[in-house]
């Protein structure tokens, strides 16, 4: 059942841990319940805001409106070929422990993403990238709800206009739409990406044999040593 909450603390919902309230908050689940808010903002005609990680955003005062929390969650497999998994992520998982379940199954491609803040909706808005690799690379299509007209749309690679940190989420269509899942095509067959950054003389330095998970681990190791908490 959908709940609304009023003055509602945002000290667990943002990474600086700062302790804001919103006027309103609420958290959906499924696609009707993220209609049901928006058509009851609309009535309210405040501000709203839709929170993934929270790992993007500085509140510097209370927020005067409507704060909906993304918690559209599931990893489906929806597709397998001699060469790919495909596989469709709810926008509010967390994005590391999607890269983590990728390893687990060993499906590769974004594991030098690792431990990077935020959820899965978000990776796509701002084609997040990192160890010389961007997800725009493992990206198939996303689904997304426009916020007007309430309506589904797909977006295949084309639609995204990606660019360095950059997306049509960022500019044209900013504000329009809840993402609501991101497709990856995920490799069977390893391309390690070693050379950028510290990688290679982490693994060299650890011992590993080259994996996905040693490189994963790589990974982590070398953003805990530059951002430990």
């Amino acid at each position: 059942m959908l709940e609304i909450q009023q003055n509602h603390s945002l000290k667990s919902f943002n990474t600086f841990g700062l302790d804001v309230k919103s006027e309103y908050f609420a958290q959906f689940s499924t696609v009707e319940d993220l209609r049901e808010l928006v058509t009851w903002k609309k009535s309210l005609n405040k501000d709203f805001m839709i929170l993934g990680g929270g790992s993007n955003v500085l509140f510097a005062e209370d927020f005067a409106g409507l704060v909906m929390r993304n918690e559209l969650r599931g990893v489906q497999v929806i597709e397998e070929t001699d060469d790919l998994i495909r596989v469709e992520v709810g926008a509010g998982e967390v994005w590391h422990n999607f890269v983590m379940e990728c390893v687990e199954n060993n499906w590769a491609g974004l594991e030098n993403l690792s431990l990077i803040p935020g959820s899965v909706g978000a990776s796509p808005m701002q084609n997040i990238g990192a160890y010389g690799v961007e997800i725009e690379q493992r990206f198939h299509s996303l689904k997304a709800l426009h916020l007007e007209t309430l309506e589904v749309h797909e977006f295949s690679h084309a639609d995204c206009a990606f660019g360095y940190r950059e997306s049509i989420f960022k500019n044209k269509f900013k504000g329009q739409y809840c993402i609501l899942s991101v497709t990856f095509n995920m490799l069977k067959t390893p391309d390690f990406q070693t050379s950028y950054g510290a990688i290679q003389a982490e693994l060299e330095a650890s011992d590993s044999a080259l994996s996905i998970k040693s490189i994963s681990d790589a990974v982590i190791r070398i953003r805990q040593s530059k951002l430990p908490d």
